[in-house]
């Protein structure tokens, strides 16, 4: 329950407290105790943040007395120089906390161990040594026994380093998940630095949707409301002032904006210290996962039931005497074997169970999908995406839409003021104050200075102007720069009253002002045709307030609409006065007053250009070969929308810009769910929407049957982002809240940084395919071949050491090879992979069953009249199986060698297209030459086989090389004789006609 862990928090943070402090905390404790350079401790800071302690806070002076002890200017924060911020570390500490260490090495090589299959190696390790040692003595018979023990101990360590790389990867992003970047105000100027910066005194600006970033006390702000639900576990927003000023990290900002001061960072703060307690769960398995975990444990079950079956028969076989010697004698005679030779036989039968068992399971494919999802990872962080769930990489593969936003995602969000309207005419130069009276440039860089969540910094000596904020405030600030605004000196003129922030729903905000004389201004700014149709007057060219006639509206209208038309962003500023006893006195009615929004008297209307990004177009088109259709949900005006729509290509034409493929919000959400259903499948733009017409859209699209990937930016975006099949959060405009329901962030705000995304998606799914096909193959053809040689022969030609040599080539090296593979602009020309297609694809079975009967053909045909077939008559019995036997593992390897560049493309004839573009696979098929060539010269002792001669080494390279083609030959002839059918059926229409 989130009650209980706040409360944990408070008390290990009391216990650590009273190590520092002692016990007795009494009203002398209060008194400001110095701490290196600042005349107040952080035991002091730590007691009134934690317990909320009003009186200890007005004690210290309030924040003014606070800021006062720590060094810092509530207007321009801390001074910021290396030096500065080293002290206040080295004084309350840094805003980081150690965290619980993830699972050891050691730890995943115990976990390694425990696997069923190599559990039964080791056993069938024990009794192959004993064996051997019994019938062969000390000096040859514990080489079969160290040989399997040490396959197993070399898949344990490969299998356990394979697992801690992985774990360290998904360790490393989820650090980078954390690392929030905020923006603090440093030395009069707002500068963006890593939540891990921050240091006690620093200034922060909060608006909706931020994380408090540590504890602190509030500064200034209007309407901040702070969910506090993480860590007292109440739902209920709690409204911050100065009667509440206590901020806790790790809260969500839900309305207003303000400022903090920052008392308390990392360890100090209850956050930081539940987040010492808590280790993240890196654990997540994804629906693939589960799926494959599914596949290998029934694989499994049927080798199992394989090898029962085979200890079975081949039991029977050798106890009815059908079992034969080299010689031709049979290996059990019922009264003359003795038990001691019985027993031998009994445990040489249950070896060939074990080889059919360690075959059979098929422990690589969750290790794919590790890889792959890991390896992928890596690849989309260099590519602009961080994963937050792993779950998001296969998903986004299946992908059929994608809702985009408009702003800074299909377009730059570089937005400057081209065009304005000002005292009902149009601007020659919208940058240029000269051709505006006095009073309307005043009220114009008075609503502009104060209406702003943006700051403007002018620095010492004459150096450029700073402007900060969204980019819709910063083109707005830089415009009123241009009409001869001075920021602080306009600010200073007035003060707030109260705030309306902006919000999507609204698409507006206000502010109230008091001015020196005592007169009090209401400001309003936001979407021109809103602010617009609350508008009743204007101010013309001579500083006069005239009656907002029809005509006038109409005017004012097509002007909107003619710059919506040339894809800008249409914005009104506007105001009206108010009589200063209107407003309530009471700090409580205060914040519930709503400001007047109707009367307004409009001010100017200004066109804000955005262009489109480059690349955007293109991107878009990939998209829709690939059968992903690409939505805009923009809250811009609709014409707007249309033509930003146009340019990027979600439009094709004028003639496909009609409802319902063009549709506003309003008009949306007031269908019926069942017509809601029907026209979200065409719609293509949606403009003037709000957040919650995009959740709408995207749960009309999901009943469709729709894979759908959403972008957001805005707290009110989570609902939508939460709902989508993949929530894709904007990592530079988005904000904390967003980012937190998001499953993977764009980190530069680009579409076709989603569309890689997209192509990554897929390349999880054909990667893992890739393997299934892989593995699969090898599995088929290795049982075929030792249960049919068991049962017929009461032999088998792959040993348990050459199998397990095997099994590492498939469950590692392959993996790593087929996991690998970068995404190709092939993928995005099939359509989507459904959410239940199956995970072996009929491609996949034909190129599975072909490869298997073409090994088990021949390695059974080796394997019965291999002496014959390679002249070893003449040798002896068991010199010549030996070399057969060889033969058999050797060819069985460079089968799968061949087929694993095979592998690489299953459904293209051309399989080594790019192959040398991908160094990995490259080197492991090389290192599995190498070891396989080392293996059969050097290590025969110990995998029971031979040294093979020229001959035989090109028997086996030919043997693997003729598996190459045959995949690629049937596909032909599946083309050939389709195309036969085809026009076979031609015929007979033409003869019927």
């Amino acid at each position: 329950m989130p009650w209980t862990i706040g409360a944990n928090a408070q008390a290990i943070q009391a216990a650590h407290l009273s190590q520092a402090a002692g016990e007795d905390v009494d009203e002398t404790a209060r008194s400001p105790v110095p701490s290196g350079d600042f005349t107040i401790s952080q035991d002091q800071l730590v007691l009134m943040t934690r317990d909320h302690d009003h009186s200890a806070l007005e004690e210290y002076g309030g924040v003014m007395g606070l800021s006062n002890y720590l060094n810092t200017n509530l207007e321009k924060g801390v001074c910021g120089d290396d030096a500065d911020l080293q002290a206040r570390r080295n004084a309350f500490g840094s805003n980081t906390y150690p965290r619980k260490q993830g699972k050891s090495f050691w730890i995943f090589l115990w976990e390694a161990w425990q696997d069923l299959t190599l559990i039964i190696l080791i056993i069938a390790a024990v009794a192959s040594m004993a064996l051997g040692i019994k019938t062969e003595g000390i000096k040859k018979g514990w080489y079969d026994g160290v040989s399997i023990s040490f396959a197993v101990i070399l898949v344990i360590v490969v299998t356990a380093i394979s697992d801690y790389r992985q774990s360290l990867q998904f360790q490393n992003l989820n650090e980078e998940k954390r690392n929030i970047y905020m923006e603090v105000v440093r030395g009069g100027r707002r500068v963006e630095v890593s939540i891990y910066d921050l240091v006690v005194g620093d200034i922060v600006p909060l608006n909706i949707g931020d994380q408090v970033p540590a504890d602190g006390v509030f500064v200034s702000g209007h309407s901040l409301a702070i969910d506090e639900s993480s860590m007292t576990g109440e739902s209920k927003l709690v409204h911050k002032n100065s009667r509440q000023p206590f901020l806790m990290s790790g809260c969500k900002v839900a309305d207003g904006s303000g400022t903090m001061l920052v008392t308390s960072v990392g360890i100090n703060t209850e956050w930081g210290m539940l987040m010492t307690s808590i280790s993240e769960d890196t654990g997540e398995e994804t629906p693939l996962q589960v799926r494959l975990s599914g596949v290998t444990t029934f694989i499994g079950n049927v080798g199992l039931t394989l090898a029962a079956a085979v200890l079975i028969v081949v039991m029977a076989r050798y106890f009815t005497g059908h079992t034969k010697n080299l010689d031709g004698s049979p290996q059990f005679q019922a009264g003359k074997t003795s038990v001691s030779s019985t027993v031998d036989g009994a445990v040489k039968i249950f070896m060939i169970s074990v080889i059919i068992v360690v075959i059979a399971v098929p422990e690589g494919l969750p290790l794919a999908v590790t890889l792959t999802l890991a390896y992928s990872m890596r690849k989309m962080m260099a590519d602009k995406a961080l994963v937050r769930r792993l779950s998001a990489c296969e998903t986004m593969g299946s992908s059929t839409t994608i809702c985009s936003d408009k702003t800074g995602t299909l377009t730059l969000n570089k937005m400057t003021v081209v065009e304005a309207y000002v005292g009902g005419e149009k601007m020659d130069s919208p940058n240029s104050s000269s051709q505006l009276p006095t009073t309307m440039v005043s009220l114009l860089t008075e609503g502009i200075a104060q209406n702003t969540n943006g700051s403007v910094f002018t620095p010492e000596g004459g150096e450029a102007v700073e402007v900060s904020g969204s980019p819709t405030e910063k083109a707005i600030l830089c415009w009123g720069l241009e009409l001869g605004m001075n920021f602080e000196a306009t600010r200073s003129q007035s003060s707030i009253i109260h705030v309306c922030p902006f919000n999507s729903m609204k698409k507006r905000g206000g502010v109230a002002l008091k001015l020196t004389n005592s007169e009090v201004h209401v400001h309003w700014k936001g979407a021109a045709e809103i602010v617009l149709s609350s508008c009743t007057q204007y101010m013309d060219l001579n500083d006069q307030v005239a009656a907002l006639d029809e005509e006038k509206v109409m005017l004012f209208m097509k002007a909107i609409e003619d710059m919506a038309a040339s894809s800008l962003r249409c914005v009104a500023i506007a105001y009206r006065t108010i009589d200063l006893k209107d407003i309530p006195t009471v700090e409580e009615q205060l914040t519930k007053w709503a400001l007047p929004e109707d009367e307004l008297i409009l001010l100017a209307i200004v066109g804000l250009k955005d262009p489109c990004r480059p690349g955007v177009k293109d991107a878009v088109r990939k998209c829709q070969a690939a059968g992903v259709k690409v939505r805009m949900v923009t809250g811009d005006n609709l014409q707007t929308a249309k033509a930003i729509a146009l340019e990027c290509g979600i439009l094709g034409s004028d003639a496909d810009a009609i409802e319902p493929n063009l549709i506003e919000g309003r008009a949306f959400r007031a269908l019926s769910e069942v017509q809601r259903e029907e026209t979200a499948e065409k719609i293509s733009v949606m403009g003037r929407s709000s957040p919650n017409d995009k959740l709408l859209l995207v749960q009309a699209l999901k009943k469709r049957g729709h894979v759908v990937a959403v972008t957001g930016d805005g707290t009110n975006d989570a609902p939508a982002l939460h709902e989508a099949d993949i929530g894709l959060a904007m990592g530079i405009q988005g904000t904390e809240v967003a980012k937190e329901s998001s499953d993977i962030i764009i980190l530069d705000d680009n579409f076709t940084s989603v569309v890689k995304v997209v192509r990554w998606g897929r390349s999880v799914y054909a990667n893992i395919q890739k393997f299934i096909q892989f593995q699969l193959t090898i599995n088929v053809a290795a049982i075929a071949i030792n249960v049919i040689a068991a049962v017929s022969s009461g032999e088998v030609p792959l040993n348990t050491v050459q199998l397990l040599w095997v099994n590492l080539i498939q469950d590692t090296l392959a993996a790593l090879a087929l996991a690998t593979e970068p995404p190709t602009d092939h993928l995005m020309h099939r359509p989507p992979v459904g959410r239940r297609e199956p995970l072996i694809t009929n491609i996949m079975w034909r190129n599975l069953l072909i490869q298997s009967f073409y090994q088990v053909c021949v390695l059974l045909v080796l394997n019965f009249r291999g002496r014959s077939l390679l002249n070893l008559e003449n040798d002896s019995s068991d010199h010549a199986n030996k070399v057969k036997n060889t033969l058999i593992f050797n060819a069985f390897v460079f089968c799968q060698i061949f087929n694993e560049f095979n592998a690489r493309k299953p459904d293209e004839l051309n399989v080594f297209k790019g192959v040398t573009r991908n160094h990995l696979f490259m080197v492991i098929v090389g290192v599995t030459l190498i070891l396989q060539v080392i293996m059969i010269e050097f290590l025969g002792t110990f995998t029971s086989s031979v040294k093979l001669d020229w001959k035989q080494w090109l028997i086996s390279i030919i043997i693997g090389l003729i598996s190459w083609p045959l995949d690629t030959d049937v596909m032909l002839l599946q083309r050939f004789l389709s195309h036969c059918s085809t026009c076979v059926a031609q015929g007979i229409r033409d003869m019927m006609a």
